[in-house]
């Protein structure tokens, strides 16, 4: 599958001083709207440095190259149920969709099977896809709280990173937010562009597995917030989100005392990218 191409621009003398938003809108002849929600993608690089500010000032000589956009909202898009009981759903989230809060998957779901108790029980980031646990009332919730407390839900994904990382399996204890952060790295191939490695997290900081891959100088490929400087040669550059899929999810069900046990198949995109990177 060919990468798609970049657009490129170099800010002319007669252009410095403009700002970000006003150089691309006259540049691609699009309205504001339209240039404010291009540089929300954060797709937008300036001199090799991934920019979101819309006001950002440019120079003369500046390059300015756009990307393929970030994963965008898809209302439309399926919402598999991979498991459910009388008290739990593991729901297959899609890219592009909040776990909770408007137009999520739990309020797609509140609809769809008519359970308007259902509430997310942890959270993906909006470009994450994959596994991702409800319960159907506010007592199952409660229930499943220990759990995760005591690090008894067991959560896997599967991570396509920049560069080659070492074969060995490695785990980075660094914290995250203040706070002590466990992940676990198991590569499972690599080439000198990417890597592609299967993550077992035993904590659950905000964008742990994205921080932490990042701190040892391997960030999850298409990740638009803390990969924000890369050679124009990076697959991070060409890749339309994150590539973290959260393909496993295993706990002792608190009501039934059974294990459950649900994994999701890597999606579409990601299986693209894995080919493309000549990765298995």
């Amino acid at each position: 599958m060919p990468e798609p191409q970049p657009q490129r621009f170099t800010v002319p003398p007669s252009a410095a001083g403009q700002t970000l938003i006003d150089f691309l809108g006259r540049s691609l002849n699009l309205s504001r709207r339209q240039t404010k929600a291009l540089i929300d993608t954060r797709s937008v690089w300036v001199d090799d440095r991934r920019v979101w500010m819309a006001r950002h000032p440019l120079r003369a000589g500046n390059r300015i190259e756009i990307t393929s956009g970030g994963a965008a909202a898809m209302p439309r898009a399926p919402i598999e149920v991979l498991y459910r009981d009388d008290h739990y759903i593991i729901a297959d989230k899609p890219p592009g969709l909040l776990a909770d809060g408007p137009h999520s998957v739990e309020s797609r779901l509140r609809r769809r099977l008519a359970l308007p108790g259902l509430s997310a029980v942890h959270r993906l980031d909006r470009d994450t896809s994959g596994c991702l646990l409800l319960a159907v009332d506010r007592e199952s919730f409660e229930k499943m709280i220990p759990l995760f407390r005591a690090r008894a839900v067991r959560k896997t994904y599967r991570v396509l990173v920049s560069g080659r990382l070492p074969s060995r399996t490695q785990t980075l204890k660094r914290p995250v937010g203040g706070r002590q952060a466990i992940t676990h790295l198991r590569p499972l191939d690599a080439n000198r562009r990417a890597s592609h490695v299967e993550v077992t997290i035993e904590t659950g900081r905000t964008h742990q597995i994205r921080r932490h891959l990042v701190s040892i100088g391997h960030p999850v490929i298409g990740d638009r917030h803390y990969a924000t400087r890369l050679p124009s040669s990076d697959p991070a550059r060409h890749t339309g989100r994150q590539m973290l899929h959260a393909c496993g999810l295993e706990f002792i069900q608190p009501v039934t005392g059974r294990t459950v046990r649900a994994r999701s198949p890597l999606p579409r995109d990601f299986r693209a990218a894995l080919k493309r990177l000549n990765l298995t």
